[in-house]
């Protein structure tokens, strides 16, 4: 490592975008991307709400923010800064450039009054010491198709599926994304732009694999849902050994959905179907005949950070009435520690400072673990990691903070 020098944080400015975005790039790996890929991020950047390290001329540092929505229980569209192009230059490690850039951020958070920061972590350790915790896991799936079948619901029959080039159909597809977003926690309501990374399909990418299909499912002249997916041919001795690719799909109703999984599952010449980060939960799996043979592998997906404890936990509804008094422990965002009532259930909460009795103790991660209904406050208190005051109060809150579906982030950023 060189001498030790000071760094200079700043608003990045469109003419040092390009040294910027090279910085992050060589952090992670130095593979150049499609220019088609490049240029689409170049546009989706937010300029006021990014940063840089600067050591001198050079870019040592990135961290970004993007204006996001995030549906959390109860259905509201919550401002969330998504967190993001994260980056540190190997040659500035352990000097504080990250930590540095955190607490720039979460101080430009509040400023802008948004109650949430979110992120997807590289690596899930770093962030947890800026008040990070995972809210939501997604499931990665390796179904064997030669075996797993699905009993599907009545009037799947009565959709109709049909394919359609994936740029000609992305508004429609992207309506069908839309009017799911305020139904489950962790979704994300797409900004303008962000609809053309679902179709972005550089051959970089492909691993092998067709260029990027889409199937769109239709009654009544209507599209109700849609999956986009590629298909990597495969052979051996016995016959054709294919693996269907899923990107995305999302439907409307139970008929809908059933139709596009029964479809992804017969494709001709495939033998296996794969897909990263699907819902923990989702309709799919009750139908398949055989679940062992899915192939099923859960990780961490979404990472929450209360920025304004009180803002947030009045922002989510709750399931059953809570009335708990938390301590909070904040040591990067002091401003959040103390004590703070929250009184809530399914058609509202506040949440204030007060000076009454504990219910329950515990840090700002713990509720950033819990907020959208994933995670729930009675396992982390069996981790220890959540502190029972008054007796019936974890109960009480890990019920009201839980949510009927399973949160979901549908895609990075």
């Amino acid at each position: 490592m060189g001498t030790a020098t000071s760094t200079d944080l700043r608003v990045l400015r469109q003419h040092d975008w390009d040294q910027w975005y090279d910085n992050l790039v060589r952090a992670f790996g130095g593979v150049p991307e499609a220019s088609e890929e490049r240029e689409l991020w170049n546009s989706l950047t937010e300029l006021d709400r990014s940063i840089g390290a600067w050591d001198g001329d050079a870019c040592v540092g990135t961290a970004g923010a993007f204006s996001f929505r995030l549906t959390v229980p109860g259905g509201a569209s919550v401002p969330a800064a998504g967190v993001t192009m994260v980056s540190v230059a190997a040659t500035h490690r352990r000097r504080g450039v990250l930590r540095s850039m955190m607490r720039r951020q979460l101080d430009d958070v509040r400023e802008w009054g948004w109650p949430l920061a979110v992120l997807t972590a590289s690596e899930p350790e770093i962030y947890g010491r800026f008040g990070y915790a995972a809210a939501t896991y997604g499931t990665n799936i390796d179904v064997d198709t030669t075996r797993v079948r699905l009993s599907v619901p009545p009037g799947t029959d009565d959709v109709r599926l049909r394919y359609a080039a994936p740029a000609d159909v992305l508004d429609a597809c992207e309506a069908v994304y839309a009017r799911r977003v305020p139904g489950r926690p962790g979704m994300l309501a797409r900004l303008p732009g962000w609809e053309r990374l679902r179709v972005l399909d550089p051959e970089s990418d492909r691993e092998g694999a067709s260029p990027l299909q889409c199937v769109v499912a239709e009654r009544d002249d209507e599209i109700v849902g849609y999956a986009r997916f590629r298909v990597r041919p495969g052979w051996e001795t016995a016959g054709p050994k294919g693996v269907v690719v899923l990107q995305d799909t999302e439907a409307l109703d139970p008929a809908a959905h059933a139709a596009l999984w029964r479809f992804l599952f017969d494709i001709d010449l495939t033998s296996s179907l794969t897909a990263l980060s699907r819902p923990l939960d989702e309709p799919w799996m009750s139908m398949a005949n055989d679940i062992r043979r899915c192939g099923l592998h859960v990780r961490d997906s979404l990472f929450v950070r209360l920025v304004d404890v009180g803002a947030a936990l009045e922002a989510r509804t709750y399931q059953a009435p809570v009335d708990v008094v938390f301590e909070v422990e904040d040591d990067f965002c002091p401003w959040n520690a103390g004590r703070w009532r929250l009184t809530g259930d399914a058609k509202g909460a506040s949440c204030g400072r007060t000076t009454d009795s504990v219910d329950l103790a515990l840090t700002v991660r713990e509720l950033g673990a819990a907020y959208l209904g994933g995670v729930s406050l009675a396992s982390l208190a069996g981790a220890g990691r959540v502190r029972e005051v008054r007796q019936g109060a974890l109960a009480e809150a890990a019920v009201g903070f839980g949510s009927v579906v399973t949160p979901w982030l549908p895609h990075g950023f």
